[in-house]
């Protein structure tokens, strides 16, 4: 319950993709469905993961909750997040509107990325985390672990490292 006290949900966004077929189904039919749960880490390895539970989502029939928890440093109030919401808003709108599914952005202003993500997620929620490749363990990976411990089934999505480091 602590928790709540430093979180909010700051944005709840559902953005729908192009009608693709007329069979869609009716808007009171999509509370049954099963979500995705999409874990923003870092902008490559999330698309990356977007890409992997678009596909899950499609075989399914579900749709995908992409969760953004955005830690906010305790000298600034919980309502003042160090990067505009705005800016963000924008941001994941664009990275969730890549997918072929209908897709929810929810960020949540934090304190602790962990403790946010223990009250966004429901019970056995099946979570999708981009990282990247690495012998070492990642932070990535070391919260796939946690939430695997927590109950949660997890994909984990690996890409490439991007910087010039990996091509050496």
């Amino acid at each position: 319950m602590g928790a709540w006290k430093e979180m909010s949900l700051a944005l709840e966004k559902t953005l729908a993709p192009a009608p693709a077929s007329p069979e869609n189904p009716p808007a009171e039919d999509t509370n049954h469905k099963l979500d995705v749960i999409v874990v923003f880490t870092s902008v490559d390895p999330t698309l990356r993961a977007l890409k992997q539970a678009g596909a899950l989502a499609e075989r399914l029939e579900s749709r995908i909750t992409l969760v953004v928890p955005q830690v906010v440093p305790f000298p600034l109030p919980i309502t003042s997040p160090p990067v505009l919401l705005d800016f963000n808003e924008r941001r994941f709108s664009v990275l969730a509107g890549q997918s072929p599914v209908e897709t929810t952005v929810c960020i949540y202003l934090c304190r602790d990325r962990w403790e946010a993500l223990q009250v966004a997620l429901k019970p056995r929620s099946l979570v999708v985390i981009g990282a990247r490749k690495g012998w070492w363990p990642s932070p990535e990976k070391r919260l796939a672990r946690q939430l695997r411990r927590a109950g949660h089934e997890v994909v984990m999505v690996e890409t490439e490292k991007s910087d010039a480091r990996s091509h050496l």
